[in-house]
């Protein structure tokens, strides 16, 4: 009994179809390989049509036997309702196109090629109800058909009234409809009883085809009477009852099987189960719940949706072939239980009993028509007989029905009426869910449609329409299949999210949960949150297709108006209750009488969300209507009490001693470790008493981690605006919803540990921030403390399950600096923690580094917090008081912070951080030795040991910075910035050797070798030749260091006695450093201070030579070189008087002018100083010019040393009456200077050399 995908009949030769030919496809010939589908043509009007058989449960076609005339079909045949492999389960496939379809048929197509429903089909239907619509202007009889629309497919149903009623009357539900239709429809109505001639023509035809298929002569034994009588019986109940409202019915056999049902009906159903998986044109959608979205299980299948006790529906495909039939454009999914045999001159034909004294009508003429072309069978084989004797048989081509004697139409009219029905059809059944009835009453010529569902709602209980339930799992059913392939075309979020909203809205959220949280979650998941930056780049293709975003009443209305076919209540006689009507059937055969657009265009545009917090509150939305279907169905006594959701829920805080400042954190995170551990093992805890694999477990496992995901992406954008209370709102109910996560799973996955530490990881930015922004924290305070309704109830949900304090330690906003930053360092070691799990590490490289550059970050502000804090306690200690304890242990700890740090950045090879870690380590070792400076009597001060120390480490510590960065070409800034450092702390080792010489422990000549080493290494690291904002600094900074060098060598020399060697070099080396540091000095406009107490130094330092010369000639000499040093003094005493000028132009605008440039007038007083001493010793080497002029000219009389000493005598007398003038104001004294300078200048032009 194997099945076997069929079609109609070999093909013939290529070109052998001819004008009136029909030429078909192969057998097993599939949708995708055609390219052109069956053609039939007819006096010269085409029909095109084409068949494509998508499944069959048919056996081998065998060959029909011809009954020899006279044969009695009144007689039953041996073989007659007996089981044989020819006829495939018996009743099934031999009484085919006379069965009466089930109400739910249409549906268990549907579910079988769920790939076709909402996109490539128009219809899916039942053969006899397509033709039952195409015979509507030819017949008289009633029509009553289910409509259901869903995506651009429509499904239609028989709705047997007379059935619907019957089971009205014994059970009462339908009594709405049953009163509608007889206020409204037939107000006399009563249930029309089948005729005998009815029962008597059922058994003749069920007679002749068992005659037929038994003609190879092994006839089998009679049944006796009883068995015979039962058997007819039997056979007749279930075509008079078939359609059993709203009665349990049998389970899909594509859903799962009934270990009850018999033998016969398992081999049926195993053997369909079979084929379908075998078919490979049309794959199945696998059977489970909630579809494999994201990670959701997929080994749960449909079954449990149909076990709802009455409402369960029978939605069994039980056709024996499935067809894909396009018929012009019309494309259709339609059912058919037609026998097809062998033998005729085709390898297929259709075989009929016929009436010989009834002559065959336009009706039936259609009838066999259509079922042949549905098919794709060549051949019709006419049997015809007289009160049951057979009497000849007559074969006639498929092609030739149209134009037999009394059953004349045109294929081209029913062409018509097919495209204007279904545009009718299309135009106004357009809500998706929604129940439509099509009816034609009897005899009459007009054709009404109904909103079911509208009407139904206007009863009490709307689930009273048994449609309801197979609908809403359909339209699951379909967005599930969309959803498997969203990745594929992300155009049809739109279709999936209408499809599910419309399943949601129909089903009862007592009744079906489990379809209820998996359509939720799906809708979840059509939102991306893994694209937060991208919002309307990932929206905007969406919206572009156009066959998804035209509205409803954007097509409807035009078509309605334009055409005025069809109206709603425009006459007063119309039914007001009707959608439409059409007003007569005659205007079915008009062409394109309701021509529309064929495939509908629902208003399902995916919603276009402006930011990312309304995109993530969207889905939080359908997570909460999820999590509340999930706890709604899970019953269990000691279940948590209802909560107010207007009431925030109290959090637990632990005690102080656990929860407050480092320590209590180092407890909580090896508390936190321990169960990442346990979590390793599958431990599992519920509060609410889940099993641990039930749907509802699942579900709320997929639900919850949607919405730690949603609330980490509104985190992260809440952070990206610098809303740091609200980012650490949100992260905390991502981190709770991760903690319930963990007590529900067994399993964790390495993918949700990744966002653990991904949240971790936002966790402890936000807290560095907020530690950062202290200023505003009560904003910040407030927009943590705001808690939305949505918010409260799904935290409301997860408490169900757990206390969801696992990450408090991590998540509360704390007023203290210190624990801010230790909590935001906890953070960031947890979430490196974590990737040490299951090679995350490895797994995931960029995260790990990202981690752990914030991991040294967090280390160094920590370091620096601890080092402030230091230097804070160093300043207000008292300066004789000796370092302590508290001061070390915040060493202790800011090194060791450093330390880490450091290691963290070399481990990722961060050179440039490492270097800025070391560098700040060496900043705080020259806290640790100027704290070590403090100690001690002041007026007793010597450069210590520990100070030597501490400035030698730090040295050492700027040494390896500089190793680390290797050249400067890595990072210039940072690169500079230690070179600065470094030649600082050699520079302040150096003054303070000198200033504070430890004269107690070591010789002045170790002293003065040791001072002179570090001032030229920090002279190495000082760079003045490079151009930057430093620069200035640098020449400032060299200029002092040759000052003091130069002085160092001068006080030397005043010192020392004895070796002349030495005295000689110290000479050279102090002229050396006098003159750079000038050089230098006269670079910089803001230091003319030190530049004029550099020069008078030199005046001293040519002074004091003087004294130990003997000749007037070489006294002379130095006096002139003196003098000359005093006129270069000048562009120092300039600038003096242009920061007078500007001071006193700008009284009162201190603000405005630069604090460089008020330097002068900031040290007013020692402008003062300087100009005492320099007019003091300018009138002293005047003199003593003045006598060792007045002296040389008895001896010799020279021209140019008599104007010399005229010169000098003049400005001898005139800077005497200046200092005597004790009214002269600073600025005047020095414009006197300035013109004293210009003509000693002038005067010694050519002077002694």
């Amino acid at each position: 009994m194997g099945d076997s995908k069929e079609a109609g009949a070999e093909s013939p030769p290529a070109g052998a179809a001819a004008r009136g030919g029909l030429s078909l496809l192969s057998q097993g010939e599939s949708e995708e390989s055609s390219a052109q589908g069956s053609a039939l043509f007819l006096g010269g009007n085409e029909v095109k049509s084409r068949a494509v058989v998508k499944y069959s449960s048919a056996p081998p076609r065998t060959a029909f036997a011809r009954l020899e005339e006279k044969t009695d079909l009144k007689l039953p045949p041996a073989n007659w309702l007996r089981e044989s492999a020819k006829l495939g389960p018996a009743g099934t496939t031999i009484l085919g196109n006379s069965k009466k379809s089930k109400p739910f048929s249409s549906f268990g197509m549907a579910y079988d090629f769920i790939d076709s429903v909402g996109n490539d089909v128009d219809v899916v239907s039942d053969s006899e109800n397509i033709k039952k619509l195409l015979k509507i202007p030819y017949s008289k009889s009633h029509v009553s058909m289910a409509v259901h629309r869903i995506g651009r497919t429509l499904l239609l149903d028989e709705l047997d009234i007379q059935e619907l009623f019957m089971r009205s009357s014994q059970t009462g539900d339908w009594t709405w409809l049953k009163e509608f239709y007889q206020r409204l429809i037939d107000q006399k109505w009563q249930r029309k009883k089948k005729s005998k001639e009815h029962w008597y023509q059922k058994a003749i035809l069920s007679k002749f085809l068992y005659y037929s298929i038994n003609g190879d002569g092994a006839a089998q034994p009679v049944p006796s009477a009883a068995e015979q009588q039962e058997s007819s019986s039997s056979d007749q109940t279930n075509d008079a009852d078939g359609a059993s409202w709203p009665a349990p019915f049998e389970m899909p056999s594509s859903v799962s099987e009934d270990p009850s049902a018999s033998s016969q009906e398992n081999i049926l159903t195993k053997s369909k189960k079979i084929k379908m998986r075998s078919l490979g044109s049309e794959p199945l959608e696998p059977s489970y719940i909630v579809g494999h979205v994201a990670s959701a299980p997929k080994e749960q299948n449909l079954t449990t949706l149909f076990n709802d006790g009455e409402n369960s529906q029978g939605l069994k495909n039980d056709f024996v072939r499935n067809i894909l039939w396009t018929f012009e454009d019309i494309h259709m999914l339609v059912g058919s239980n037609m026998p097809i045999f062998g033998g005729g001159r085709y390898p297929a034909v259709s075989l009929r009993l016929r009436d010989n004294n009834k002559p065959i009508n336009v009706l039936t003429g259609i009838d066999y028509w259509l079922d042949n072309l549905i098919c794709n069978v060549p051949e019709l084989v006419m049997c015809f007989h007289v009160n049951g004797i057979v009497q000849k048989y007559e074969m006639i081509k498929t092609e030739e029905i149209p134009n037999l004697e009394n059953s004349n139409f045109s294929t081209k009219v029913i062409k018509d009426i097919a495209q204007n029905i279904l545009s009718f059809l299309k135009s106004n059944c357009t809500k998706e869910g929604h129940t439509y009835w099509l009816f034609k009453a009897s005899g009459s010529d007009i054709v009404k449609l109904y909103d079911l569902t509208t009407l139904c709602e206007e009863t009490e209980d709307k689930y009273q329409n048994p449609f309801t339930m197979p609908v809403a799992i359909l339209l699951y059913k379909v967005a599930c299949n969309m959803m498997m392939k969203k990745n594929q075309n992300k155009k049809h979020y739109g279709t999936i999210r209408t499809l599910l909203l419309n399943c949601v809205k129909l089903l009862d959220k007592s009744r079906h949960p489990q379809i209820i949280a998996s359509a939720n979650y799906m809708l979840s998941e059509l939102f991306q949150l893994d694209e937060p930056k991208k919002e309307e780049s990932s929206e905007s293709p969406l919206n572009e297709n156009s066959d998804e975003s035209y509205s409803e009443e954007e097509e409807e209305m035009p078509d309605s108006d334009e055409n005025g076919s069809y109206s709603t209540s425009s006459d007063p006689s119309d039914d007001n209750k009707a959608v439409a009507i059409i007003k007569s059937v005659g205007e079915l055969s008009v062409p394109e009488k309701y021509k529309s657009i064929h495939q509908i265009r629902p208003s399902c545009t995916f919603p276009v969300c402006h930011d990312t917090e309304e995109r993530c509150r969207l889905v939080l939305s359908y997570v909460l209507e999820g999590l509340k279907s999930v706890d709604s169905s899970i019953k269990k006594e000691s279940d948590l009490p209802a909560a107010d959701p207007n009431t925030p829920i109290p959090l637990k805080y632990e005690d102080d001693s656990t929860r407050g400042g480092p320590e209590g954190l180092e407890k909580q995170m090896a508390l936190f470790l321990d169960k990442m551990g346990s979590l390793q093992k599958g431990n599992y805890s519920s509060q609410s008493g889940m099993i641990p694999g039930s749907w509802q477990h699942k579900m709320k496992l997929q639900l919850i981690l949607k919405s730690s995901k949603a609330y980490y992406v509104l985190s992260d954008a809440a952070m990206s605006l610098q809303k740091y209370g609200r980012a650490l709102r949100y992260i905390k109910l991502a981190l709770q919803s991760h903690d319930t996560y963990c007590c529900l799973c067994t399993n964790m996955l390495s993918e949700v540990l990744l966002f653990l530490s991904q949240y971790l990881t936002l966790c402890g930015d936000i807290q560095l921030m907020l530690a950062q922004n202290a200023n505003n924290r009560a904003a910040h305070l407030e927009e943590f403390n705001y808690q939305t309704k949505e918010d409260q109830e799904i935290l409301h949900s997860l408490h169900r399950e757990s206390s969801c304090q696992g990450f408090a330690w991590a998540t509360d906003l704390s007023t203290d600096l210190e624990s801010q930053l230790s909590v935001s360092c906890k953070c960031y070691e947890a979430a490196n923690e974590i990737l040490q799990f299951s090679d995350l590490k490895s797994q995931n490289p960029e995260h790990y580094v990202q981690v752990l550059k914030r991991m040294g970050n967090i280390r160094n502000e920590i370091g620096v917090f601890y080092m402030n804090q230091a230097a804070a306690l160093q300043s207000e200690r008292a300066v004789s008081k000796s370092v302590s304890t508290a001061e070390q242990q915040l060493w202790k700890k800011s090194f060791s912070c450093f330390e880490k740090g450091i290691h963290n950045f070399e481990s990722i090879d961060d050179a440039t951080n490492a270097a800025l870690l070391l560098c700040n380590t060496g900043r705080l070792m020259r806290i640790c030795a100027q704290a070590h400076c403090g100690a001690g009597d002041e007026f007793k001060r010597e450069f210590s040991p520990e100070e030597g120390l501490y400035y030698n480490k730090a040295v050492d510590y700027y040494l390896k910075a500089l190793r680390s960065l290797g050249t400067r070409d890595i990072h210039p800034a940072v690169w500079d910035s230690v070179n600065w450092e470094l030649s600082t702390t050699y520079f302040t080792m150096a003054t303070l050797q000198q200033d504070y010489a430890p004269l107690s422990r070591k010789a002045q000549e170790q002293i003065e070798k040791e001072v002179s080493e570090a001032m030229m290494k920090s002279l190495k690291y000082c760079d003045v030749d490079s151009v930057s904002a430093r620069q200035p600094l640098c020449q400032y900074r060299a200029a002092t260091i040759h000052h003091r060098l130069a002085s160092m060598y001068h006080s030397c020399l005043r010192n020392q006695v004895g070796d002349e060697h030495l005295r000689k070099q110290h000479r050279v080396l102090a002229d050396l450093h006098y003159s750079k540091a000038v050089k230098l000095f006269q670079l910089l406009k803001d230091a003319p201070c030190e530049l004029l107490r550099v020069q008078l130094e030199r005046v001293a330092f040519a002074e004091f030579q003087m004294t130990s010369q003997n000749s007037n000639v070489g006294k002379l000499k130095t006096l002139s070189g003196a003098l000359d040093i005093m006129v270069r003094t000048k562009h120092a005493f300039q600038l003096i008087r242009k920061e007078l000028v500007e001071e006193f132009d700008q009284p009162k605008s201190d603000e405005s002018t630069p604090a460089a440039d008020s330097s002068p007038s900031l040290n007013r007083e020692e402008v003062i100083k300087l100009l005492s001493i320099f007019e003091s010793r300018l009138s002293f080497l005047l003199l003593q010019s003045i006598k060792l002029l007045s002296s040389t000219k008895k001896k010799t009389s020279s021209n140019t040393e008599e104007d010399v000493l005229k010169t000098n005598k003049q400005i001898y007398s005139q800077l005497l009456r200046a200092i005597a003038n004790k009214n002269a104001t600073l600025l005047e004294r020095i414009d006197i200077l300035i013109h004293l300078l210009d003509q000693l200048a002038r005067g010694s032009g050519s002077g002694v050399q």
